[in-house]
């Protein structure tokens, strides 16, 4: 679980750089889990000082106060306490939208930046590209289950290691489609992503990435024309059949 430091009191804030100036006053010093120091005082809702994403930052406490500086590239960001009000150090995570209860835990889940993940444990569950967390759970272990389009609609739970979304897109499109190069079976695999490989490889390396969306035909080529979020296209994007202007991929009868 990511912290962030908060800092109160009387203190020197000093910036060098793009915007030189030194100010003293009562402000709170706020540190990021990314470094990031912001300064506040009463006045506005605009930092006093801020240095986004620092290269460098160094924290100097003892009982008396502190002493911060933050640097990058040629801007220096200094604070320094002469009477130190408190300070706290506090659990933080990213927030999202609410997707539930972990069902071990009972902690909330949200979803954010593409991953399910637990606010009090950090644990995370990826989601895959195009996916859409549903209200019902996991008969198994009782986590959300997200919808998800590749070549047909899949319901599987968010937890990969529970039900693979792999598993299923093999189960149901593995050997259905052949090689354009060579008529062998195009296998369902995982490099770096979802792919339909030739099952004679290596002496034939033909692969295509398995795009998010639903088969609604085949292409003069043979192979599966897709209905995606952007437009209808083959799965071999490269087809002669594939429009880049946006005309849809004929299918066999001409549709």
């Amino acid at each position: 679980m990511d912290s962030a430091r908060l800092f109160a009191g009387d203190c020197t804030t000093t910036f060098e750089g793009t915007r030189d100036r030194t100010t003293r006053g009562r402000v709170v010093v706020l540190v990021k889990p990314d470094r990031t120091v912001l300064v506040h005082d009463a006045d506005g809702y605009q930092p006093v000082a801020w240095l986004t994403r620092p290269d460098s930052l160094s924290v100097e406490e003892d009982e008396s106060g502190f002493g911060l500086t933050a640097r990058a590239g040629e801007q220096t960001l200094r604070v320094v306490s002469h009477d130190l009000s408190g300070r706290a150090t506090y659990p933080v995570s990213a927030a999202g939208v609410p997707v539930g209860h972990h069902p071990e835990t009972g902690e909330p889940l949200v979803r954010t930046a593409g991953r399910i993940s637990g606010l009090d444990s950090g644990v995370e569950y990826p989601l895959v590209a195009g996916a859409q967390v549903l209200d019902e759970t996991c008969e198994d272990c009782g986590l959300p289950l997200m919808r998800v389009e590749r070549g047909t609609v899949f319901e599987v739970c968010v937890d990969r290691s529970c039900e693979p979304l792999d598993n299923a897109v093999r189960d149901r499109f593995d050997g259905s489609w052949s090689c354009p190069d060579c008529g062998a079976p195009l296998r369902i695999l995982r490099r770096s992503g979802l792919i339909a490989g030739c099952d004679a490889y290596p002496t034939c390396e033909t692969a295509f990435s398995i795009p998010a969306g639903v088969v609604r035909d085949t292409c003069d080529c043979g192979l599966p024309v897709f209905e995606t979020p952007t437009g209808r296209r083959c799965l071999d994007s490269t087809c002669d059949e594939f429009r880049l202007d946006g005309e849809d991929c004929e299918s066999a009868d001409g549709t």
